[in-house]
């Protein structure tokens, strides 16, 4: 399979930070990429450089097998972005806003189809998409940008970049003001684009909608990508969590290879075990009369606690110093 986007060993510092570190990210055509990473982490610097808003210090990009910086204009035509957080022109319409956001990317492939029978226009957007959008998402085009919401001016966006032709969607914490509800809708037509042959690179926090539509995931840490692969991929390298019920009191599990932070209470014990170490340990729990069993991968909330965590306990850790509360000997802040 073709590559829509090739980073490798990318630097972007502004003054001292370093807000690129020897970035690589590897995004296959037509598949759902998830990019995930907590702020600071990167994530709005690199589709910035793919965009080409930044340039980089050093190291290559390709977006659709152009460089971001040099063809920006030409890449503009193919791919569409929407930021986590919207600006609209105050006096026009959000329908008016969607259309001109269709003739600033210039048309791409919409250009050089026919038409009539397809329900295209110049522009690149397709306009019994666009009206089947609209009512999905719940908007009323016809008010004017300075009277939405965070949500509605996010929804505006979404509508455009998800009614053009684009072949790459450029997705920033898209999401960032919807309601619960229109987070299913949006993801729904994710599912959609990918289904139509589209590219889509997601940032996002919400790591429920990534673990749905993702498929593959890299996370970024400190400018480097950490951690790349589908969710199966990456689950197998971590931990799985098992809970049981056994006809007779479970010893010995603290015994086997992978096993960690074992409990046992009433009769039931849980405990996490290392990916490679699962067989082992359910075969050591048959021997004492399995009652029920219950085991789960770990989401992709504890993957990203896999990377973190460290520095999230170090940051409590020296707030509860500063504050003249030390912290216990694991790190946590008493």
């Amino acid at each position: 399979m073709t590559k829509a986007i090739t980073v490798s060993g990318l630097h972007k510092s502004f003054g001292r930070t370093h807000a690129l570190d020897g970035l690589d990210l590897s995004v296959e055509t037509g598949e759902v990429h998830g990019f995930l990473g907590p702020n600071g982490a990167g994530k709005s610097t690199t589709i910035r450089v793919l965009l080409g808003l930044l340039r980089a210090d050093s190291g290559a990009a390709q977006v659709l097998g152009h460089d971001p910086w040099a063809d920006a204009v030409e890449l503009h035509r193919r791919l569409a972005y929407v930021p986590g957080d919207v600006e609209l022109w105050p006096g026009l319409t959000g329908g008016e806003a969607i259309d001109l956001l269709a003739r600033l990317r210039g048309g791409g492939r919409a250009e050089r189809v026919r038409q009539g029978g397809g329900g295209r226009r110049a522009g690149g957007i397709d306009k019994r998409r666009r009206a089947d959008l609209i009512e999905r998402f719940d908007l009323d085009p016809t008010k004017k940008g300075r009277a939405y919401s965070k949500g509605n001016r996010q929804k505006v966006a979404i509508v455009a970049a998800l009614a053009s032709d684009a072949e790459l969607l450029l997705l920033d914490e898209p999401t960032a003001g919807l309601d619960p509800l229109m987070e299913v809708v949006f993801q729904d037509v994710i599912v959609e684009a990918k289904a139509a042959g589209k590219t889509v690179l997601l940032s996002s926090h919400i790591l429920a909608q990534v673990e749905k539509l993702a498929d593959r995931v890299s996370i970024i840490r400190l400018g480097r990508i950490v951690q790349s692969g589908t969710l199966a991929e990456m689950r197998h390298l971590t931990r799985t969590t098992i809970e049981a019920e056994t006809e007779r009191p479970a010893t010995g599990l603290e015994a086997l290879p992978g096993i960690h932070d074992l409990r046992t209470v009433d009769g039931r014990v849980r405990f996490a075990v290392d990916g490679a170490r699962v067989d082992g340990a359910v075969r050591k729990l048959t021997e004492f009369g399995i009652r029920s069993l219950v085991s789960h991968p770990p989401t992709l909330e504890e993957l990203m606690l896999r990377h973190y965590g460290d520095a999230l306990t170090s940051a409590a850790a020296a707030a509860g110093t500063a504050n003249g509360h030390p912290g216990n000997g694991d790190g946590a802040v008493k």
